[in-house]
């Protein structure tokens, strides 16, 4: 992998997003659905917030008590921005992967989100770093000639 290529060379680029308002039911059905970690927030484009699969469980185990349909109601009742993490470190999509390395070394987040100016474009996870690695082909055979 060439660190000093662009994100936008590894990051995920079919985003599904939700807006503000959007039930904490939608949010974990979708996230669900597309085997999603993290669920962008978004508002005409631009990104608001993020919430992760780990907001998502520290909010339902608040609420866990036996009952299902009290637990489905208030996923239901709840909106992504009640939950969202609103400070967000983002990136531009023509900076380099050894930034966003620095980014994720240096923060305990999984995520981050891809932008061109203020439009949201992409998201990357320490998923798709590994990803790339492992189907990088001089990355394997380095590591097998060692």
């Amino acid at each position: 992998m060439n660190l000093l290529a662009p994100v936008s060379t590894i990051m995920t680029k079919n985003i599904i997003s939700v807006d503000r308002y959007a039930s904490l039911k939608l949010v974990k059905d979708s996230m669900g659905k597309h085997k999603f970690h993290h669920m962008p927030v978004t508002e005409g484009g631009e990104i608001i917030g993020l919430i992760s699969k780990s907001d998502l469980l520290w909010f339902e185990q608040g609420f866990k008590n036996g009952r299902d349909k009290f637990d489905d109601y208030k996923l239901k009742s709840y909106k992504a921005f009640q939950i969202m993490t609103k400070k967000l470190a983002t990136m531009q999509h023509d900076e380099k992967i050894n930034v966003a390395l620095e980014i994720f070394n240096a923060n305990l987040f999984h995520a981050i989100p891809i932008l061109n100016g203020e439009k949201l474009v992409g998201i990357l996870t320490t998923y798709d770093i590994i990803k790339t690695l492992s189907e990088n082909k001089s990355a394997i055979n380095e590591y097998l000639n060692t």
